[in-house]
């Protein structure tokens, strides 16, 4: 399993939002050999929320040979010729290691902040992308000015909770899947695999080629019970907007045991990366997560050695 790990977007458990922190969490990443960091788009939420692009371009200074992904850019809200040139300029300024994760939006706030029906999201989000993926094209001469060629071809990755409908959709526009943690459970996400395994090879494409992750999964070590349910309770879900009982068993908030335990069982059903949320600390969850428990949480094959402290498993 691989680890990825979202930017601090959010101030839930204090500090304040700036460059240091978001340069100290990719330096964290890099440190603990993590394959990627990530950033989400909202345009109107209940907590200030730094902009998700602007979040990877400073990132981009430390990351290395980190990949920088969207998770999700919302094309159908920001423009697809607009994200494009936005993410063509993040490629050359990183030496091609981006990811543009998309999706429609679930929020109705950001759909009726830009103006649109969030009935209709579907529709504008499936036009959204084949116009992202026509713009991106390298091989596309008439490339709007404002699009520089991207340093290398972007993959666009395209997000679904797990319906059947929305699999369809990965299936047939994306090159691959981002699943929502903490909209979704190890069970669901195994059908939903399989699910899409189904779809990919109806449609003559391979499964075994085709890359997936499970984003927006937030993280809280803690040896500390009291602590583990004031972030749930008190941080986590009021901002969500969801109840702790619908959080408690889909977010890795508590102990080792208890993280390890959810992140070996996405493991055990083909989960090949998990992209953490640290709701604070990022440098220090991070070593927790590092030291702690993956060496318990991830299944080593026959011929592993256990108890290998690597973010990225090969």
């Amino acid at each position: 399993m691989q680890i990825g790990v979202h930017l601090p977007q959010l101030a839930l458990a204090g500090g304040t939002l700036s460059s240091g922190r978001l340069q100290a969490t990719v330096q964290a990443a890099r440190r603990h050999g993590c394959r990627a960091v990530s950033a989400n788009d909202h345009f109107d939420f209940a907590e200030p929320w730094l902009d998700g692009l602007v979040a990877l371009a400073v990132a981009a200074h430390d990351a290395g040979e980190l990949e920088l992904m969207t998770s999700v850019a919302l094309p159908s809200l920001r423009g697809p010729v607009p994200l494009a040139a936005a993410l063509a300029a993040l490629s050359r300024i990183t030496d091609g290691k981006v990811v543009a994760g998309v999706g429609p939006g679930s929020s109705v706030a950001d759909q009726q902040l830009m103006g649109f029906d969030s009935e209709e999201r579907w529709q504008r989000f499936d036009a959204s992308v084949v116009a992202l993926k026509e713009v991106l094209d390298p091989n596309r001469t008439d490339r709007p000015a404002s699009v520089a060629v991207a340093a290398d071809p972007i993959p666009v990755w395209v997000a679904s909770w797990g319906s059947a409908a929305g699999l369809r959709r990965v299936a047939r526009l994306g090159d691959g899947w981002l699943a929502s943690a903490y909209n979704t459970s190890p069970d669901q996400f195994a059908t939903g695999l399989e699910r899409l395994r189904e779809e990919l090879d109806r449609r003559g494409r391979s499964a075994a080629d085709f890359p997936h992750a499970l984003v927006t999964m937030w993280l809280w070590v803690t040896d500390d019970q009291r602590e583990a349910d004031r972030m749930l309770e008190q941080l986590l879900a009021p901002t969500l907007g969801r109840t702790p009982e619908e959080l408690r068993e889909r977010v890795c908030i508590g102990s080792v045991e208890r993280c390890a335990d959810l992140l070996g069982r996405y493991a055990a059903v083909g989960c090949r990366r998990i992209h953490v949320w640290p709701l604070g600390d990022e440098a220090q969850q991070l070593e927790r997560l590092m030291s702690e428990v993956l060496p318990r949480a991830t299944p080593s094959p026959p011929s592993a050695t256990n108890g290998s402290s690597t973010c990225a498993t090969p």
